[in-house]
């Protein structure tokens, strides 16, 4: 039997499975789901009897078994009955579960008469969980994208898998991405903003913590500032002094040898507050709507938790060394050979996502002054 089991081409690309139901169905109620990934509970599917959709409570689901059963209104003979499954997306194949790959790793590695002669099953899941992370952050690298829209606080929690940020962009009503740098040396977004009194002194409260401004004064005046006129909130300053202070030092920098190319940039800049997991934004960004390109750790949820097919080998590799590593009494030349081979596969697993295309390549050079035959 091939790797997709039962699943037909279908319910692959549909993402669903369709009955015409029988006499027996209409007697029984029941229609058992073939699919090779059942569901894991019932809120993973939708279920439409000719088009309308079934109330949850008219059915029950066995995730076991894939077996759904009708209690009330069952589908009348020769009706359509549709299971839509929910979250689930195409290019899945691609990929190995979690669940299936400590299966997998406790088949082929361990036993009797295997490389491993004992191994707790949550050992192999901390390490390919540690794995998968890994992986995530050097071999495949997953990138998210998360749109959302700037609010008038002008602030943005990281996504809760965040790992790294690769590029901040907003969009405009081409749904065209404008790019958006951070603002490096410019400001900062301090972790602590601690209040004082007249003399400078600390200020505390009840618990004898101190006591912090929020927001604080630098985030206030970054939030203020506008890129596009400098009509900022800063005080003391004339217009002279104020307009040439600011346009010298976001634009100009550098400006006796030229303009520094790092920020000859109008579409607004934002600043990492790593300590509170937020983002900020210059008030010329407010209302507009944002795309956050960030790395992710690949374990934000149960379905996230995956390897691509091109680095399952590796991933074996890895917690092969990684649980050799923990045990005592195992001779250093094979736990040497085993991190020989987890090097080895996870350079192979590198190779086999970059993904290069050199169709892609001479597009590119068809832009630049060289004669490319092809």
């Amino acid at each position: 039997m091939g790797l997709l089991g039962t699943t037909t081409a279908e319910q692959y690309y549909s993402l669903s499975q369709k009955f015409t139901t029988t006499s027996a169905q209409v007697t029984s109620g029941e229609y058992q789901l073939t699919v090779q990934d059942l569901p894991n509970g019932i809120d993973g599917f939708i279920i439409e009897d000719d088009g309308v959709e079934v109330d949850q409570a008219n059915y029950s689901y066995d995730a076991v078994t894939g077996l759904i059963t009708f209690s009330s209104g069952k589908p009348a003979l020769s009706s359509i009955v549709n299971v839509k499954f929910v979250d689930r997306s195409l290019g899945d194949y691609r990929y190995i579960t979690l669940e299936d790959f400590v299966n997998n790793f406790m088949y082929g590695y361990t036993g009797e008469g295997k490389v491993l002669n004992k191994v707790r099953r949550s050992d192999i899941l901390f390490h390919a969980k540690r794995g998968i992370q890994e992986f995530s952050y050097d071999i495949s690298k997953i990138e998210k994208i998360q749109e959302v829209d700037v609010p008038p606080t002008l602030t943005l929690p990281m996504p809760q898998d965040y790992v790294q940020y690769t590029m901040l962009s907003w969009v405009d009503t081409a749904g065209l991405e404008h790019p958006i740098f951070p603002t490096r040396e410019l400001t900062s977004r301090p972790s602590q903003s601690v209040a004082q009194d007249d003399d400078g002194n600390y200020l505390f409260n009840s618990d004898g913590k101190v006591t912090e401004i929020n927001p604080s004064v630098t985030q206030t005046r970054f939030q203020d500032f506008d890129l596009y006129t400098f009509s900022g909130n800063l005080k003391d300053d004339d217009y002279w002094l104020y307009t040439h202070y600011i346009a010298n030092r976001v634009f100009n920098r550098g400006g006796r040898y030229g303009i520094d190319a790092a920020r000859a940039n109008s579409n607004g800049m934002f600043v990492v507050d790593e300590a509170n997991g937020q983002f900020g934004f210059t008030s010329d960004m407010a209302g507009k709507t944002i795309l956050i390109k960030y790395i992710s750790d690949g374990l934000g949820t149960d379905a996230e938790m995956k390897v691509s097919k091109l680095a399952e080998d590796a991933l074996y590799k890895y917690v092969y060394h990684a649980i050799l590593s923990t045990k005592l009494n195992i001779p250093e030349y094979q736990i040497r050979r085993a991190q020989k081979e987890r090097f080895a596969a996870m350079r192979n697993a590198k190779i086999r996502l970059y993904n290069f295309n050199t169709t892609e390549m001479i597009n590119v050079m068809r832009g630049k002054s060289k004669h490319i035959k092809h």
